[in-house]
């Protein structure tokens, strides 16, 4: 099972339903998600509670005045049965500069425009905007 996109699916799903919130399985690649995400303004926050598995992450959705939810597209470009690998040169630029791309390095999970500027490549995760 893809993890990555089952967080990204859970995410896009819970902000057509305009729900405020959406728990998700914690892992530490999900939490380097959702900590690019708010720094970059995509979601509002998130927090993680222990449980006797796993734990349990919560993620707590971001939307415009308007009610419309900020992360208009969210897709996986990387997937296990087809691995997409980008250069420091070759990481793509979302709409016009509007979007961002999220990059798994040697350095870890780093949004595309910091890889760009450490000059690191890697493994494509996927594309928001």
């Amino acid at each position: 099972m893809d993890t990555i996109a089952q967080f990204l699916t859970r995410i896009r799903n819970a902000g057509i339903a305009r729900h405020e919130k959406v728990d998700i399985p914690a892992s530490k690649l999900r939490v380097g998600l959702a900590e690019i995400l708010v720094g970059n303004g995509l979601i509002r926050s998130y927090k993680v509670a222990k449980d006797s598995k796993q734990g349990v992450m919560r993620v707590y959705l971001k939307y415009s005045e308007d009610g419309e939810h900020v992360i208009s597209k969210i897709e996986r470009v990387s997937r296990p049965g087809r691995r997409v690998y980008v250069k420091s040169t070759g990481v793509p630029v979302v709409r016009s500069g509007l979007g961002m791309t999220i990059l798994s390095t040697s350095q870890g999970l780093m949004s595309g425009q910091d890889a760009q500027k450490k000059n690191l490549g890697g493994e494509l995760i996927c594309k928001v905007w």
